[in-house]
C-alpha cells in the first residue's frame, strides 16, 4: 500500500503494536488486513508474509476444531465435581400444620409500649369483656408470657416435636443415681479424670449443623444412657441433637425457638432433665417443662440477662446477671427475687460454684475483673470479694475447677488466669491467642475431667490443651474433619474424654476417647 504523512484513518489500522480505530498519526502507516477481508482482498495486493499468516491461521483453526478441546473439557469437569456431602442438620419437615382461622389478635403488655399502668382494669377482667377476642396463633417469645413447645418449635410439622418430647420422657430417670448425675459437681461419686490427649478422636458422626448461626452456649445433658446436646444461638433458637439416635430415623435434631434473642445461658436440671432453664438478652429466663410441654416464664427483667447459674445443692433458686453488673437470686419457689447486689461496674458474663463450697461463688466481668465471694458475706450495699484478678481487657469467664481449688479466667488480653492457694491467693498469668474477630464468639476455657487441663479454642480450627502444672500449652487436639472455630465447649460429666466444641456457624463437634 501507499505511505502517508498524515490523515485521519476511519478504519483499524496498526501502529506501534497498538489498534485504533480513529488516531492521527504522523508516521508512515502500513495497513495489515484481516482474515475476514482475504476474500475480497485480491491476491496480487498480498506479501508473501501476509498470505502465509493467513494460511497458519486457517490451518490452526482447522486442528483445534478436530481435537475438539472445548468438548473435552465440559466432560473433564462433569467427572471431577465431587458431590456434596450430605451431613447431620436441621431440616424442616414438608408437611405444614394446620392453620387456624380465628383471627389473630397481637397482646403487647403497658410496659413495652413504654404506656403507664391503666388504674381501671386493676380489679381484674370486666364482664363486658370482647367474647370475640381470639388469643394468637403463635405467641411472640418476646411476649412475657409461657409458650407452648408446639407453638416455639420451629419447623411445620409438629411431630418431630412430639417424638422430643416422648424422648426426654422416655429418659431412664430409676438409672440416674442423683449422686452420680452431679457427680463431678458434689464430689461423692467423681468420675476418673485420667485422659490420654491424643485418644480423642472426632469421628464424622458425631459432627452436626445444629441451629442456625452463632452458637453462644453449648450443654451436655447429664445421663449416662443418652447422648443429648443442647445449644443456644445469637437469634433465640435452642437445639437438640440425640447424637445416639440413627441417622435413618430423620429426625435427630429438634430446633425450638423460645427467645427473641441471644441466649446467654442454658441449665439442665441434674435431679430432673425434663426441666431446663434459659436465658436471653431480651431480659426473660424460661423453664422448659416437659411434663407440661411447655416453655414457662419463670423472670422478667427490663435490662439484659447475660449469665445464669444454679448452686448444686438447690435447684430452686436461679442466680443471674444482668444490666451493668448486677447479680440477683430468683427463687422459683416463692416468683420472686431474694437479693440483688451491684458487684461489677459492667455486664457479668459468667456465674460459677465451687464443688466443695457452694457458698463460694466466681464472677467474669467486661470491666476487666474476675471476683471471688462468700455469699455468706456479701453486703447489701458495698459487697467485698475474697480475691480479685485483673485483666487489661474484658473477661469473659471464670470457671473453678473439678475440685474446686483452682480458678480458670479468660481474657481477650490474650491471657488465661490460674488462681489456686488456700484462699486463691496465687494467680499464675499463662500466654493463649484469645482474640476474635466480630464472627467469632469469644473464647472461653473450660476444665476439662480433673485439675490437670484447660481447654480452649484457638483460630487455627483446634482445641488447645492448657497444662496447669507446666503453665503452658501441652496439645492442640486436630481433625480434618473439623471445618469451623471451635469457640464455647462443655465436657461431658459422667464420660471422662468427651468434649463437645460449638461453632458460630452452628456446628457442633464431638470429640470421645478411643
Amino acid at each position: 500500500m501507499d505511505h502517508v504523512d498524515l490523515e485521519i484513518i476511519s478504519r483499524h489500522y496498526i501502529c506501534g503494536g497498538r489498534v485504533n480505530k480513529y488516531s492521527i498519526y504522523c508516521s508512515p502507516v502500513t495497513y495489515l488486513p484481516s482474515p475476514k477481508n482475504n476474500i475480497a482482498m485480491s491476491a496480487k495486493k498480498l506479501t508473501d508474509y501476509e498470505r502465509r499468516r493467513i494460511e497458519n491461521i486457517k490451518r490452526n483453526e482447522e486442528l483445534l476444531a478436530s481435537l475438539q478441546i472445548q468438548s473435552r473439557i465440559s466432560q473433564l469437569s462433569s467427572e471431577t465435581k465431587r458431590p456434596r456431602a450430605q451431613g447431620k442438620s436441621h431440616q424442616r419437615s414438608t408437611q405444614k400444620k394446620q392453620k387456624s382461622n380465628s383471627p389473630i389478635v397481637l397482646r403487647r403488655s403497658l410496659r413495652s409500649q413504654g404506656i403507664p399502668p391503666d388504674s381501671s382494669a386493676a380489679g381484674g377482667p370486666k364482664e363486658n369483656i370482647d367474647d370475640n377476642s381470639q388469643p394468637t396463633d403463635k405467641n411472640s417469645p418476646s411476649e412475657p408470657i409461657p409458650i407452648s413447645m408446639s407453638d416455639a418449635y420451629d419447623g411445620d410439622f409438629d411431630i418431630p416435636n412430639k417424638k422430643f418430647i416422648e424422648t426426654i420422657k422416655g429418659f431412664d430417670d430409676e438409672n440416674m443415681d442423683k449422686n452420680s448425675v452431679l457427680g463431678d459437681r458434689i464430689g461423692k461419686k467423681k468420675a476418673s479424670g485420667i485422659v490420654n490427649l491424643e485418644s480423642l478422636r472426632l469421628e464424622p458422626d458425631n459432627i452436626a449443623r445444629v441451629v442456625p448461626g452463632r452458637i453462644l452456649n453449648v450443654r451436655f445433658f447429664p445421663t449416662n444412657n443418652v447422648r443429648m446436646v443442647a445449644v443456644g444461638n445469637k437469634y433465640g433458637n435452642i437445639g437438640f441433637w440425640n447424637v445416639d439416635a440413627p441417622q435413618e430415623d430423620g429426625d435427630v435434631i429438634f430446633l425450638y425457638r423460645p427467645h427473641s434473642g441471644p441466649v446467654s445461658g442454658i441449665l439442665v436440671e441434674p435431679f430432673s432433665v425434663s426441666k431446663m432453664i434459659t436465658s436471653c438478652y431480651d431480659g426473660l429466663i424460661r423453664v422448659m417443662d416437659i411434663e407440661k410441654e411447655m416453655f414457662d416464664l419463670a423472670y422478667m427483667s427490663e435490662h439484659p440477662i447475660f449469665s445464669i447459674s444454679q448452686r448444686s445443692h438447690d435447684v430452686k433458686s436461679i442466680y443471674y446477671g444482668e444490666g451493668k453488673g448486677e447479680l440477683g437470686i430468683w427463687d422459683l419457689r416463692a416468683g420472686k427475687s431474694s437479693a440483688l447486689w451491684n458487684l461489677h461496674e459492667d455486664r457479668i458474663n459468667t456465674i460459677d460454684f465451687t464443688s466443695e463450697n457452694c457458698n463460694i461463688m466466681a464472677t467474669s466481668s467486661t470491666d476487666g475483673s474476675a471476683c471471688i465471694w462468700d455469699l455468706r458475706k456479701v453486703g447489701a450495699h458495698k459487697p467485698k470479694s475474697l480475691q480479685t484478678v485483673f485483666h487489661k481487657r474484658a473477661v469473659h469467664s471464670a470457671y473453678f475447677s473439678p475440685s474446686g481449688r483452682r480458678l480458670a479466667t479468660t481474657s481477650i488480653d490474650n491471657n488465661v488466669g490460674v488462681l489456686s492457694g488456700a484462699n486463691y491467693e496465687d494467680t499464675s498469668m499463662i500466654s493463649h491467642t484469645n482474640h476474635t474477630n466480630r464472627w467469632i464468639s469469644s473464647f472461653r476455657g473450660i476444665w476439662g475431667w480433673d485439675d490437670s487441663y484447660i481447654y480452649i479454642g484457638n483460630m487455627q480450627r483446634g482445641v488447645d490443651a492448657i497444662s496447669v502444672p507446666d503453665k503452658k500449652l501441652h496439645f492442640t487436639l486436630r481433625s480434618k474433619h473439623m471445618t469451623a472455630i471451635p469457640c464455647r465447649f462443655d465436657a461431658h460429666r459422667k464420660e471422662v474424654g468427651m468434649l463437645a466444641g460449638a461453632t458460630s456457624g452452628g456446628q457442633v463437634y464431638i470429640w470421645t476417647a478411643s
